[in-house]
């Protein structure tokens, strides 16, 4: 579930959308020029051109772009608005939901405790942990399935482990659904383990790690894997395919599969830093961007999907450790796209001769622009866009109607039958909490959303289309509730 409310303000977002570049933000030295693969430059006209046109005809909220020439930053430009409702703009220091491009990051600071030794890539996870993986409750699937025991972090890293992308997406049981090892699979849940096996033995909490070893030595200031008081001056909503604003997503627990908070400005600079070679030795380096596993799916999702294709033998797809690969006759790609709703983040850098290109979105729709970005700023036509389903803007299905429903009125004292904790499986957890006549549910750690009634148990979000349905007893009192959004459904029981 996508918790999602605020007006969405449609002439704003006109405004925005016919004029974005007065939104612009660039801190950057403004150069002339910007060199391209091909030896070729456009310059920054240019570039404010074609990214606020494609902004305008995708209906793209906020973009952030950063270009890497020679392994350096040569452009760094944030476009659009951060809050269509105040008018605020996007800025290179605004913070956002890192999505996925939190995985590779986190990896590569994995990587340091590899080479310090403190980590193997290929000892068991389950030999690092004072009891048995099963024990865990987080992990108390694996019980009857002994090949957990054959699991590495090699394999949790490339995306080999055999588990699915997140449990929510098999009837909420974690299981393993291949042999460890045997082939590619993205799994965040593979990650969430990582993260698991490193706190375990460093005995440190994700984010102090992150800061000792990535953020503060890089310079990232505005970076943090939980929500900072200090972020509020300057933050980005995210905006779903129609526009509509999720909220601001203070996220306070550490999650190294997609909940780091970053900017357009900081993630740079960690890039910058990964094409210079700092934070590691060459061998680390070359071995964290080496092929793991040849990928032969036909996408990259459904995860679980068995669909095999040799269209990207010529680009040798394939994946290390946290990153991407291909190739291409520039040498050897890195990239990592992040995918979250209302975030649409992607990175790709071409090794040997150091041109790259971050993109950052606060939009549902980012996804739409990348090929036209890639191919007219960075004049790069290998990304493998049909494995990584980026549809262009101009295939993609209209945005999803908003449905109209009507309110009701439902006593306090039924609201407050109502009150409690849900979960669904380990790790999502539903809240619902009762104000007067006001109900309102959070899941994990978004923001609260408040719900409004369609029947005494019926309730629903306005704009987005979320419904949410009570069970009760023969005293009325909640035992259950199942939320539906975008086409899927999750059921969840009332704790005691």
């Amino acid at each position: 579930m996508a918790t999602k409310y605020a007006l969405a303000s449609v002439l704003l977002f006109a405004a925005a959308a016919a004029a974005p570049a007065l939104f612009a933000q660039q801190t950057a030295p403004r150069l002339s020029a910007v060199k391209r693969l091909d030896g070729s430059t456009i310059s920054s006209e240019q570039i404010d051109a074609t990214v606020t046109r494609l902004m305008q005809a995708a209906r793209v909220t906020g973009v952030g772009i950063a270009i890497f020439n020679d392994g350096k930053i040569a452009y760094l430009k944030a476009y659009g608005v951060r809050d269509k409702e105040r008018a605020l703009p996007l800025t290179p220091d605004s913070v956002m939901i890192a999505a996925s491009l939190s995985k590779s990051i986190f990896s590569y600071m994995v990587m340091q405790l590899v080479e310090e030794k403190i980590l193997d890539l290929d000892k068991p996870v389950y030999q690092y942990f004072p009891k048995p993986l099963p024990e865990y409750p987080a992990y108390a699937d694996l019980a009857g399935d002994a090949r957990y025991k054959q699991i590495t972090l090699r394999m949790l890293l490339s995306h080999t482990s055999g588990f699915p992308n997140w449990r929510a997406f098999t009837a909420g049981k974690l299981e393993i659904h291949f042999a460890p090892g045997s082939r590619f699979a993205y799994s965040g849940e593979g990650i969430a383990l990582a993260q698991f096996l490193v706190e375990t033995v460093t005995k440190e909490p994700l984010n102090q790690l992150m800061h000792e070893r990535v953020f503060d030595p890089l310079g990232m200031r505005r970076t943090n894997m939980v929500w900072e008081a200090r972020f509020d001056d300057d933050f980005a909503n995210g905006y779903d395919e129609a526009g509509n604003s999720l909220g601001p997503q203070k996220r306070q627990h550490a999650n190294a599969a997609g909940g780091m908070l970053t900017t357009l400005r900081d993630y740079a600079l960690f890039l910058q830093a990964l094409a210079q070679g700092e934070g590691l030795s060459q061998k680390t380096r070359d071995l964290m961007l080496s092929p793991q596993v040849a990928i032969l799916s036909k996408h990259e999702f459904p995860s679980l999907d068995t669909q095999t294709t040799d269209e990207n033998e010529a680009i040798r797809l394939s994946y290390g450790l946290g990153w991407g690969l291909y190739w291409t006759p520039y040498g050897k790609v890195f990239f990592k796209e992040g995918h979250d709703e209302g975030w649409r983040h992607y990175a790709v850098f071409f090794d040997q001769v150091g041109t790259g290109m971050l993109i950052m979105t606060n939009s549902s729709n980012g996804e739409g622009i990348y090929e036209d970005l890639l191919e007219t700023l960075l004049k790069n036509p290998y990304t493998p866009l049909e494995w990584e389903s980026f549809t262009p803007y101009q295939e993609a299905p209209p945005p999803p109607a908003v449905v109209e429903r009507h309110e009701t009125a439902v006593a306090p004292a039924v609201l407050q039958g109502y009150a409690g904790r849900y979960q669904s499986q380990p790790g999502e957890m539903f809240t619902i909490s009762v104000e007067g006549s006001r109900i309102y549910v959070q899941e994990n750690d978004s923001p609260k959303l408040e719900l409004f009634a369609a029947g005494e148990r019926q309730f629903f979000a306005k704009i987005f289309d979320l419904q949410l349905e009570f069970e009760v007893d023969a005293r009325g009192r909640a035992t259950a509730l199942t939320t539906k959004a975008r086409g899927m459904a999750f059921r969840a029981e009332r704790l005691p």
